[in-house]
């Protein structure tokens, strides 16, 4: 009795073969385009914002709901990205949009959070446990994510407020690690600059 084939499964199309690929607007471009480095960027914090995710969930540290949100306005940062403005649509520029208004909530979450720390007087290292350490990466990330956004806004092939949402992410996640480290009771890291020819020491805080 002859074995049924599966189906062709749908996750793979051969197109992207020769190292191109589809922008939303049908356009194909190299892989190494500025606009699929920026893309593989978010992608990349998005995947490491899950990871913080499921850590916060974990701790009951009250971030969870917030990380998911953002996780989704990342996904709407990629399809604005992947739709180079001057060759799009209108249809496609309304359905790939970037709303300001993330950006004001994303500020209102930053000031919440930092209104219950204590203040920075040093620079602290990532640490403060598992949420946090999780969190400092995903701020890491994002650094890059902007960096590589850049010129695809100055090209303008997205939206600058997709530049300034991923620039006011980078500090929300800085205040969400701080914030996650304070909820657990654990310590923060601080640098302090080691002397010659002597062993770099670590100071801790819990905060």
């Amino acid at each position: 009795m002859a074995t049924e084939q599966p189906k062709k499964s749908m996750l793979y199309t051969r197109t992207g073969d020769k190292g191109e690929s589809s922008l939303y607007n049908g356009e194909r471009r190299i892989k190494t385009d500025r606009i699929f480095e920026a893309l593989g960027a978010v992608d990349e914090l998005n995947s490491a914002i899950g990871i913080a995710h499921h850590y916060c969930k974990k701790s009951a540290n009250g971030l969870d709901e917030q990380l998911i949100e953002i996780q989704c306005n990342l996904q709407d940062i990629g399809s604005n990205i992947a739709t180079p403005r001057n060759d799009a649509s209108e249809t496609q520029l309304r359905n790939t949009a970037f709303d300001d208004g993330h950006i004001e909530k994303l500020e209102g979450w930053i000031d919440t959070l930092d209104s219950k720390l204590p203040p920075l007087r040093n620079f602290i290292l990532p640490s403060g446990g598992e949420s946090s350490i999780f969190l400092h990466q995903a701020r890491s990330i994002c650094r890059r994510a902007e960096r590589t956004t850049i010129p695809v806004v100055e090209a303008n092939d997205a939206d600058e407020s997709v530049l300034k949402y991923l620039n006011r992410l980078s500090d929300y996640l800085f205040a969400a690690a701080r914030s996650a480290a304070k909820h657990e009771g654990l310590e923060e890291n601080v640098y302090k600059k080691a002397k010659s020819g002597r062993e770099a020491s670590i100071q801790t805080r819990v905060l």
